[in-house]
């Protein structure tokens, strides 16, 4: 493993692979443009791939910056409080990433000699947060959804905790409604909100007029307020 300022690309990582049976390019969040070279490969070789490559790996480096600017970075100062736990990052002298979710304190240490905003660390403390929030999901969601829909008269098939990406549930045209894991990061009165919406769509299938009469009436008037407030959160953190 070498890592080499290259004029108008900067520091690049070439990395020997016994795997590799062909040069190839990786781009990521924070982390250096990284050259996967066969090892039977004269370096030479690699450095001339960089080199006629060198447009497409600035161009894409601008989009890797564009996400770079719109991920949630997580380090000792952040403050994530969801609706079962507190999350804690801490550095140690392990060599590895440990988890730990106790006391409603999900822990996750990361070894002293990382950066934590490396996209290895970062990786790890998402995993953690994804495992921690679904655990709570599957604890909490089906038995609210169902205390709702036995107050308001639904009637729905299955339900299923997901790691949905855009929205935060959605309910099947057989009345199985999904929920996103994510909403464990809301306040109680929107994650109502989201599992009266579910609900009401297996009675009205679009967002018309009846749609809206419906959730208003199950939302004391108030499901336009409500869907106003969600678009505050995102169904993602990073």
């Amino acid at each position: 493993m070498e890592l080499i300022d290259i004029k108008g690309v900067g520091p690049v990582l070439f990395q020997a692979s016994k795997r590799a049976k062909r040069l190839s390019i990786k781009l990521k969040p924070f982390e250096p443009v990284k050259v996967v070279v066969p090892v039977d490969m004269h370096p030479k070789e690699a450095l001339g791939f960089v080199e006629a490559n060198k447009s497409w790996i600035l161009k894409n480096l601008v989009k890797v910056k564009e996400k770079e600017n719109d991920l949630t970075i997580f380090d000792e100062s952040t403050h994530f409080v969801t609706h079962s736990f507190t999350l804690c990052i801490r550095k140690s002298k392990l060599s590895r990433v440990r988890m730990q979710l106790k006391n409603g304190i999900l822990l996750v240490e990361y070894p002293e000699t990382m950066n934590v905003k490396s996209a290895s660390i970062q990786d790890s403390i998402r995993y953690a947060i994804e495992e921690a929030l679904r655990l709570s999901a599957k604890n909490y969601l089906p038995k609210r959804l169902y205390q709702l829909a036995q107050q308001h008269g639904f009637l729905y098939n299955r339900v299923f905790i997901k790691n949905l990406k855009s929205r935060w549930g959605s309910c099947s045209h057989v009345n199985n409604i999904n929920l996103n894991l994510h909403l464990m990061r809301l306040p109680h009165h929107l994650i109502d909100s989201v599992l009266l919406h579910e609900l009401c769509h297996t009675v009205e299938k679009n967002h018309g007029k009846g749609f809206w009469a419906l959730m208003d009436k199950v939302t004391g008037g108030r499901a336009k307020m409500l869907d106003k407030e969600m678009k505050e959160y995102r169904t993602v953190i990073y």
